[in-house]
Protein backbone atom coordinates (compact mmCIF):
# COMPACT_ATOMS: atom_id res chain seq x y z
CA UNK A 1 0.00 0.00 0.00
CA UNK A 2 1.08 3.40 -0.85
CA UNK A 3 2.61 5.37 2.08
CA UNK A 4 -0.32 8.34 1.38
CA UNK A 5 -2.71 6.47 1.38
CA UNK A 6 -1.99 4.90 4.89
CA UNK A 7 -1.89 7.89 6.24
CA UNK A 8 -5.67 8.71 4.95
CA UNK A 9 -6.81 5.44 6.60
CA UNK A 10 -4.79 6.72 10.07
CA UNK A 11 -5.89 10.46 9.88
CA UNK A 12 -9.42 9.15 8.55
CA UNK A 13 -10.11 7.17 11.85
CA UNK A 14 -8.69 9.63 14.16
CA UNK A 15 -11.21 12.32 12.81
CA UNK A 16 -13.66 9.45 13.44
CA UNK A 17 -13.05 9.24 17.27
CA UNK A 18 -11.81 12.30 18.10
CA UNK A 19 -15.40 14.11 17.59
CA UNK A 20 -17.17 10.87 19.33
CA UNK A 21 -15.16 11.47 22.42
CA UNK A 22 -15.74 15.31 22.52
CA UNK A 23 -19.31 14.72 21.94
CA UNK A 24 -19.94 12.15 24.87
CA UNK A 25 -17.91 15.02 27.11
CA UNK A 26 -19.79 17.66 25.85
CA UNK A 27 -23.50 16.51 25.97
CA UNK A 28 -25.94 17.70 28.05
CA UNK A 29 -26.78 15.80 31.26
CA UNK A 30 -30.19 16.59 31.31
CA UNK A 31 -30.76 14.68 27.57
CA UNK A 32 -30.50 11.37 29.62
CA UNK A 33 -33.45 12.55 32.24
CA UNK A 34 -36.10 12.85 30.37
CA UNK A 35 -39.63 11.76 31.05
CA UNK A 36 -41.79 13.04 28.59
CA UNK A 37 -40.57 12.10 25.22
CA UNK A 38 -40.60 8.32 25.82
CA UNK A 39 -40.23 6.30 22.32
CA UNK A 40 -39.81 8.23 20.06
CA UNK A 41 -38.84 7.16 16.93
CA UNK A 42 -36.12 8.82 14.65
CA UNK A 43 -36.21 12.65 13.93
CA UNK A 44 -34.31 16.09 13.62
CA UNK A 45 -34.84 16.35 17.52
CA UNK A 46 -33.61 12.97 18.53
CA UNK A 47 -31.54 11.55 15.71
CA UNK A 48 -31.44 8.22 17.31
CA UNK A 49 -34.57 8.56 18.74
CA UNK A 50 -35.69 7.86 22.71
CA UNK A 51 -36.20 5.09 24.98
CA UNK A 52 -38.83 3.91 27.24
CA UNK A 53 -37.39 6.42 29.92
CA UNK A 54 -37.87 9.20 27.17
CA UNK A 55 -33.32 9.72 27.10
CA UNK A 56 -31.49 10.57 23.91
CA UNK A 57 -30.39 7.71 22.32
CA UNK A 58 -27.93 9.67 20.68
CA UNK A 59 -26.51 10.92 23.63
CA UNK A 60 -26.18 7.36 25.64
CA UNK A 61 -24.61 5.84 22.75
CA UNK A 62 -22.13 8.71 22.57
CA UNK A 63 -21.41 8.22 26.50
CA UNK A 64 -21.42 4.65 25.99
CA UNK A 65 -19.06 4.56 23.90
CA UNK A 66 -16.72 6.90 24.93
CA UNK A 67 -16.99 4.35 28.43
CA UNK A 68 -16.14 1.46 26.22
CA UNK A 69 -13.45 3.31 24.70
CA UNK A 70 -11.60 3.67 28.25
CA UNK A 71 -12.24 0.73 28.95
CA UNK A 72 -10.93 -1.00 26.10
CA UNK A 73 -7.33 1.24 26.67
CA UNK A 74 -7.12 0.45 29.73
CA UNK A 75 -7.39 -3.06 29.36
CA UNK A 76 -5.65 -3.26 25.82
CA UNK A 77 -2.28 -1.01 27.65
CA UNK A 78 -2.68 -3.40 30.61
CA UNK A 79 -2.84 -6.91 28.32
CA UNK A 80 0.35 -5.56 25.97
CA UNK A 81 2.19 -5.01 29.16
CA UNK A 82 2.17 -8.31 30.09
CA UNK A 83 2.60 -9.97 27.27
CA UNK A 84 5.89 -7.65 26.90
CA UNK A 85 6.95 -8.63 30.25
CA UNK A 86 6.65 -12.25 29.63
CA UNK A 87 7.83 -12.19 26.21
CA UNK A 88 11.00 -11.13 27.59
CA UNK A 89 11.23 -13.26 30.49
CA UNK A 90 10.52 -16.45 28.08
CA UNK A 91 13.23 -15.23 25.55
CA UNK A 92 15.74 -14.48 27.92
CA UNK A 93 15.86 -16.22 31.07
CA UNK A 94 16.41 -19.81 29.70
CA UNK A 95 14.73 -22.80 28.69
CA UNK A 96 12.81 -23.53 31.97
CA UNK A 97 11.28 -19.85 31.84
CA UNK A 98 10.72 -20.22 28.49
CA UNK A 99 8.96 -23.85 28.63
CA UNK A 100 6.86 -22.27 31.65
CA UNK A 101 5.75 -19.38 29.49
CA UNK A 102 4.75 -21.17 26.64
CA UNK A 103 2.88 -23.45 28.47
CA UNK A 104 0.78 -20.71 29.76
CA UNK A 105 0.20 -18.97 26.77
CA UNK A 106 -0.61 -22.67 24.86
CA UNK A 107 -3.01 -23.27 28.46
CA UNK A 108 -4.75 -19.67 27.84
CA UNK A 109 -5.10 -20.44 24.42
CA UNK A 110 -6.60 -24.02 24.57
CA UNK A 111 -9.45 -22.57 26.58
CA UNK A 112 -12.73 -20.99 24.93
CA UNK A 113 -12.36 -16.86 25.11
CA UNK A 114 -15.30 -16.11 26.36
CA UNK A 115 -15.29 -19.14 28.74
CA UNK A 116 -12.24 -17.34 30.35
CA UNK A 117 -13.37 -14.20 30.55
CA UNK A 118 -16.78 -14.54 32.36
CA UNK A 119 -14.96 -16.85 34.93
CA UNK A 120 -12.37 -14.10 35.59
CA UNK A 121 -15.05 -11.58 35.63
CA UNK A 122 -17.26 -13.44 37.89
CA UNK A 123 -14.03 -14.27 40.28
CA UNK A 124 -13.11 -10.54 40.54
CA UNK A 125 -16.53 -9.08 41.33
CA UNK A 126 -17.76 -8.13 38.19
CA UNK A 127 -18.16 -4.39 37.52
CA UNK A 128 -15.58 -2.53 35.64
CA UNK A 129 -12.82 -3.41 37.83
CA UNK A 130 -13.30 -7.15 36.92
CA UNK A 131 -14.07 -6.01 33.32
CA UNK A 132 -10.98 -4.63 33.00
CA UNK A 133 -8.96 -7.51 35.05
CA UNK A 134 -10.50 -10.14 32.46
CA UNK A 135 -9.65 -8.51 29.01
CA UNK A 136 -6.06 -7.49 30.69
CA UNK A 137 -5.40 -11.47 31.61
CA UNK A 138 -6.69 -12.79 28.56
CA UNK A 139 -6.01 -10.76 25.89
CA UNK A 140 -1.69 -11.08 26.32
CA UNK A 141 -1.17 -14.67 24.89
CA UNK A 142 -0.74 -13.96 21.06
CA UNK A 143 1.35 -10.60 21.66
CA UNK A 144 2.88 -12.83 23.91
CA UNK A 145 4.57 -15.40 21.67
CA UNK A 146 5.03 -12.78 18.76
CA UNK A 147 7.27 -10.94 21.08
CA UNK A 148 9.06 -14.11 22.03
CA UNK A 149 9.58 -14.89 18.60
CA UNK A 150 11.10 -11.34 17.62
CA UNK A 151 13.59 -11.51 20.48
CA UNK A 152 14.66 -15.06 19.71
CA UNK A 153 15.59 -13.85 16.54
CA UNK A 154 17.14 -10.56 17.99
CA UNK A 155 19.49 -12.56 19.96
CA UNK A 156 21.55 -14.30 16.68
CA UNK A 157 21.57 -10.85 14.97
CA UNK A 158 24.90 -9.52 14.46
CA UNK A 159 24.79 -6.32 16.60
CA UNK A 160 23.84 -8.07 19.62
CA UNK A 161 26.38 -10.78 19.30
CA UNK A 162 29.09 -8.22 18.86
CA UNK A 163 27.42 -6.55 22.28
CA UNK A 164 27.99 -9.81 23.77
CA UNK A 165 31.12 -9.96 22.77
CA UNK A 166 32.10 -6.55 24.21
CA UNK A 167 31.23 -7.06 27.67
CA UNK A 168 27.96 -5.45 27.74
CA UNK A 169 25.14 -6.85 30.55
CA UNK A 170 22.29 -8.52 29.29
CA UNK A 171 20.02 -5.72 30.52
CA UNK A 172 22.01 -3.15 28.86
CA UNK A 173 21.24 -5.55 25.89
CA UNK A 174 17.77 -5.75 26.19
CA UNK A 175 17.07 -1.98 26.74
CA UNK A 176 19.60 -0.66 24.24
CA UNK A 177 18.77 -2.95 21.54
CA UNK A 178 15.42 -5.45 21.97
CA UNK A 179 13.07 -2.84 23.72
CA UNK A 180 13.60 -0.26 20.94
CA UNK A 181 13.07 -2.90 18.77
CA UNK A 182 9.97 -3.95 20.20
CA UNK A 183 7.99 -0.75 20.34
CA UNK A 184 6.15 -1.00 16.86
CA UNK A 185 5.03 -4.48 17.89
CA UNK A 186 3.99 -3.59 20.94
CA UNK A 187 2.11 -0.47 20.10
CA UNK A 188 0.28 -1.88 17.05
CA UNK A 189 -0.68 -5.22 19.17
CA UNK A 190 -2.09 -2.67 21.35
CA UNK A 191 -4.19 -1.15 18.90
CA UNK A 192 -5.10 -4.75 17.65
CA UNK A 193 -5.91 -5.65 21.64
CA UNK A 194 -8.10 -2.42 21.15
CA UNK A 195 -11.36 -3.48 19.28
CA UNK A 196 -11.17 -7.10 21.00
CA UNK A 197 -11.19 -5.58 24.41
CA UNK A 198 -14.55 -2.92 23.39
CA UNK A 199 -16.33 -5.97 21.51
CA UNK A 200 -15.50 -8.49 24.72
CA UNK A 201 -16.49 -5.65 27.18
CA UNK A 202 -19.61 -4.76 25.42
CA UNK A 203 -20.23 -8.87 25.63
CA UNK A 204 -19.79 -9.69 28.96
CA UNK A 205 -21.78 -6.67 29.71
CA UNK A 206 -24.33 -7.84 27.68
CA UNK A 207 -24.38 -11.52 29.64
CA UNK A 208 -24.82 -9.52 33.07
CA UNK A 209 -20.86 -9.97 33.89
CA UNK A 210 -19.39 -6.58 33.10
CA UNK A 211 -20.58 -2.83 33.93
CA UNK A 212 -23.36 -1.47 36.25
CA UNK A 213 -26.86 -1.33 35.13
CA UNK A 214 -26.52 2.44 36.14
CA UNK A 215 -23.39 2.97 33.57
CA UNK A 216 -24.80 3.86 29.88
CA UNK A 217 -22.17 1.58 28.61
CA UNK A 218 -22.75 0.14 24.76
CA UNK A 219 -23.44 -4.11 26.38
CA UNK A 220 -26.10 -2.35 28.68
CA UNK A 221 -28.24 -0.81 25.52
CA UNK A 222 -27.93 -3.53 23.52
CA UNK A 223 -28.84 -5.69 26.10
CA UNK A 224 -32.30 -3.29 27.19
CA UNK A 225 -32.97 -2.83 23.77
CA UNK A 226 -33.85 -6.52 23.47
CA UNK A 227 -37.17 -6.51 25.43
CA UNK A 228 -38.70 -3.49 23.16
CA UNK A 229 -37.76 -4.69 19.59
CA UNK A 230 -40.58 -7.05 19.21
CA UNK A 231 -42.40 -3.66 19.73
CA UNK A 232 -40.85 -2.23 16.73
CA UNK A 233 -38.38 0.20 18.61
CA UNK A 234 -35.59 -0.69 16.23
CA UNK A 235 -33.73 1.98 16.71
CA UNK A 236 -32.69 1.08 20.37
CA UNK A 237 -30.26 -1.27 19.43
CA UNK A 238 -29.63 -0.72 15.62
CA UNK A 239 -27.87 2.74 15.74
CA UNK A 240 -26.02 1.88 19.10
CA UNK A 241 -24.66 -1.57 17.30
CA UNK A 242 -23.62 0.12 14.11
CA UNK A 243 -21.71 2.90 16.29
CA UNK A 244 -20.08 0.14 18.06
CA UNK A 245 -19.20 -1.95 14.45
CA UNK A 246 -17.94 1.95 13.19
CA UNK A 247 -15.60 2.50 15.91
CA UNK A 248 -14.23 -1.17 15.98
CA UNK A 249 -13.56 -1.10 12.54
CA UNK A 250 -12.07 2.54 12.99
CA UNK A 251 -9.48 1.30 15.41
CA UNK A 252 -8.47 -1.96 13.45
CA UNK A 253 -8.17 0.06 10.53
CA UNK A 254 -5.46 2.25 12.36
CA UNK A 255 -3.69 -0.25 13.64
CA UNK A 256 -3.27 -2.39 10.63
CA UNK A 257 -2.11 1.05 8.75
CA UNK A 258 -0.04 1.60 11.06
CA UNK A 259 1.77 -1.61 10.83
CA UNK A 260 2.29 -1.17 7.42
CA UNK A 261 4.07 2.30 7.99
CA UNK A 262 6.30 1.29 11.00
CA UNK A 263 7.00 -2.40 9.66
CA UNK A 264 10.41 -2.36 8.56
CA UNK A 265 9.81 -4.79 5.91
CA UNK A 266 7.05 -2.49 4.31
CA UNK A 267 8.21 1.09 5.06
CA UNK A 268 10.15 2.22 2.10
CA UNK A 269 6.88 0.70 -0.07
Amino acid sequence: MKRSYLLTIISASVLLVVPLLLAALLSSKGLLSQLDARNLSPSWNHLFGTDWLGRDMLTRTMKGLALSIGVGTAASISSAIIACILGLIAATLGKTADRIITWLIDCFLSVPHLVLLILIAFAAGGGMKGVILALALTHWPSLARLLRAEILAMKVAPYVIISKQLGKSSWWIATRHMLPHLLPQFIVGALLMFPHAILHEAALTFLGMGLSPHQPAIGIILSESMKYISAGMWWLAVFPGLCLFIVVRAFDMLARSLYSIIDPSRARQ
